[in-house]
């Protein structure tokens, strides 16, 4: 498929091509950036802040502690399972420094998702939050996990604040279940260690493992997508390419609400920004709508990420419409598709445009991403990021014409190596370079792509195929749906039929109300033969909405 995105849509100060080597790896470019933005804060959480300095000088002790003291070594794999604090990136960048690769765990997995991501990647240390620490117990036994090193929400907040916020989770919120974990080191007492060590420097080249990022197991066992530096380094400069027209260098504040652990977070937040000398606003826990909202009135804040849902949270909750959004310069959404009535409705409210990206864990993880100049919401992904090849195929393995769907592939410096001791796996889904992504999409003549919806998500009704996405977008229209998901059902006559899972935003929405709404605005396939009403809809860490939990 030829690029037509590049001479048809590219914003003219946006390179075709960005250089994946710029740096040899992402301590280079930490070592790089730590140095030049020394003064600059570069991470906020719960009113207390962390320069780019400071950083450096807390991850070195880390990765010293790390190397010196636990004896790890250039390889090693290092576990994470913290929320968003300044622990994290103290210990990303520790690990990273110190040669190991990192493995980012969810804190909310169950202790046998936690057990298989333990196992599965050969993790032989880790980082864990307190609170959770009565899921490892329950199964470090039986994982190669040999250190633990503990941390507590407050640790790094002052001696003061730390302390009263410690308390107030373990014993007035009593949030910290009972564990028992004799060998596990305290994180301010690795620090203070790792002050005393020296740190022996590891020559790091772009092919080696910087992360194994877990995918969410939406078909079967989640499985570690082998990202090198290389592709992370790659897929920075992507992202910094197509956002930094908008931003200014040494200037900026991002609203990081989605968790660092997830690949979204870490790439467009954490790396991309920490290039700009930039500012991230750790929110710890995005869900409690009204604390956030405080927060963010507390900040001038330029940028934001998000998923549909935190958006569509954010705009419902009392408050956000009064802050103060003159510095707000870029709102990118991603991880499931932003709704139009929820992207209309944001530029009203914070006069700036939802602009939308598309990714993959396998992709470290930016394919496609909205122009920055895209003058309003348009249900596209965008166009491919810089050195980035895209292609539409239909099922017989040819390629696919402008305006047709089919599997979208994709081909860039930012696709993983494969799958972590998944052989067949790996093979299944990357083809001589190109990795078919198992999204169903298609392409306008100026080369905007968007996505129809995910092969194993299509209801077949009657042989027709009919795409949740088109469904949940129209129940989003509505004024008294407050979020939606649309599956198929088993039906004798039409083999499928559409099933609706909504929840309120008011108690006098009908069943009755919501089937004329969707008449007038799906054909009769579509529209849904049973709704389901429901207090809350599952989700994954990140807040996208699991269809496969309520089929």
């Amino acid at each position: 498929m030829e690029k037509i995105w590049l001479e048809k849509s590219y914003p003219s100060d946006v390179p075709f091509e960005i250089d994946a080597d710029k740096y040899p790896s992402i301590v280079a470019m930490f070592t790089k950036y730590s140095t030049q933005f020394s003064d600059k804060t570069a991470f906020i959480n719960m009113g207390a802040s962390i320069s780019y300095a400071e950083l450096s000088v807390q991850a070195t002790a880390f990765a010293a502690y790390l190397q010196q003291d636990l004896g790890l070594e250039r390889g090693d794999k290092f576990a994470i399972m913290v929320p968003n604090c300044l622990q994290y990136p103290i210990a990303l960048f520790g690990a990273l420094l110190a040669g190991l690769t990192v493995v980012n765990v969810n804190p909310l997995y169950t202790a046998r998702e936690l057990e298989h991501q333990l196992k599965d990647s050969d993790a032989k240390a880790m980082l864990i939050i307190e609170n959770f620490a009565q899921t490892l117990e329950k199964v470090v036994d039986k994982t190669a996990v040999k250190h633990v090193i503990m941390t507590s929400l407050g640790d790094r907040l002052g001696l003061v604040k730390g302390t009263v916020v410690n308390c107030m989770v373990k014993y007035v919120k009593k949030m910290v279940p009972a564990f028992k974990l004799p060998h596990a080191v305290r994180f301010n007492t690795v620090l203070s260690r790792g002050l005393a060590l020296k740190l022996s420097p590891v020559e790091l080249c772009g092919d080696d493992l910087a992360f194994l990022q877990y995918t969410g197991g939406t078909t079967g066992l989640s499985k570690g997508a082998m990202l090198t530096h290389r592709n992370m380094v790659a897929n920075l400069q992507q992202a910094k390419a197509a956002i930094f027209p908008l931003l200014e260098e040494g200037n900026e504040l991002v609203v990081t609400a989605l968790p660092l652990y997830h690949i979204f977070a870490l790439t467009a937040n954490c790396l991309t920004f920490f290039t700009m000398g930039g500012t991230n606003l750790l929110i710890t826990n995005p869900r409690d709508m009204p604390n956030f909202v405080k927060e963010l009135s507390k900040y001038p804040f330029t940028a934001i990420t998000g998923v549909n849902t935190l958006f569509n949270g954010l705009l419902n909750t009392p408050g956000f419409s009064e802050l103060n959004f003159s510095t707000l310069k870029m709102s990118l959404g991603g991880g499931m598709a932003v709704q139009r009535p929820v992207a209309e409705r944001w530029q009203q409210i914070t006069g700036t445009r939802l602009l939308e990206g598309y990714g993959l864990t396998e992709c470290a993880p930016l394919v496609t991403i909205s122009p920055y100049n895209l003058a309003a919401y348009d249900g596209s992904i965008g166009l491919p990021a810089a050195s980035t090849d895209v292609k539409i195929m239909r099922e017989d393995g040819s390629e696919a014409d402008i305006g047709e769907s089919g599997e979208m592939w994709v081909k860039g410096p930012q696709v993983m190596l494969g799958y972590y001791k998944c052989v067949e796996a790996t093979e299944e889904v990357l083809k001589d370079g190109w990795f078919a992504t198992g999204d169903v999409a298609m392409m306008d003549d100026k080369g905007f792509f968007t996505i129809v919806d995910r092969k194993k998500d299509m209801i077949i009704v009657s042989g027709f195929n009919v795409y949740p996405n088109e469904i949940e977008e129209v129940l989003a229209m509505h004024e008294g749906v407050l979020e939606s998901a649309a599956i198929g059902v088993p039906h004798e006559v039409s083999g499928e039929v559409v099933k609706i899972f909504v929840v309120k935003k008011s108690d006098d929405l009908d069943e009755k109300t919501l089937i004329k709404h969707c008449r007038e605005n799906l054909t009769n396939y579509k529209v849904p033969k049973l709704v389901e009403f429901r207090k809350e809809l599952p989700k994954t860490n990140v807040g996208k909405i699991l269809r496969r939990e309520l089929r």
